[in-house]
């Protein structure tokens, strides 16, 4: 099993740089199962959402997709499955959820958080209030 990093899983997923993805695609037929981290993930979102405008329903679909995928493997798809159930039911960020979903899997809640939106899911608690 190989690695990707968040250029190599966005090329898959877009195909927006024709040689860049032709090296990805034969990359992932080369070493699949493609392990996909966690750190990928929400830096895939993230590109996602600010560089490419991907709305909320969109990134929700591609996370989803991106777990049932063969040649894909993303690291702790449980996580990854919780973390989708925090961000569809909020306004929280992709990786705000990540990062709740993974404090919860390791019995290590409240997370403390700063950010409203995140504040607001079970498990997570706002602190520092204005």
């Amino acid at each position: 099993m190989a690695a990707a990093d968040t250029n190599v899983l966005v090329r898959l997923l877009l195909e927006d740089d024709e040689a860049q993805a032709r090296a990805a695609r034969s990359f992932l037929r080369s070493n699949a199962p493609l392990f996909v981290s966690h750190v990928v993930l929400a830096e895939t979102a993230w590109v996602l959402a600010s560089a490419y405008r991907f709305k909320r329903a969109e990134l929700e679909k591609l996370v989803e997709m991106l777990l049932d995928t063969e040649g894909i493997a993303i690291e702790r798809p449980a996580v990854v499955r919780t973390a989708l159930d925090h961000f569809a039911a909020s306004r929280a960020d992709f990786a705000d959820c990540l990062i709740l979903a993974t404090a919860q899997a390791a019995a290590a809640v409240p997370l403390a958080t700063f950010d409203k939106n995140l504040g607001k899911l079970p498990g997570a608690r706002r602190i520092g209030k204005k």
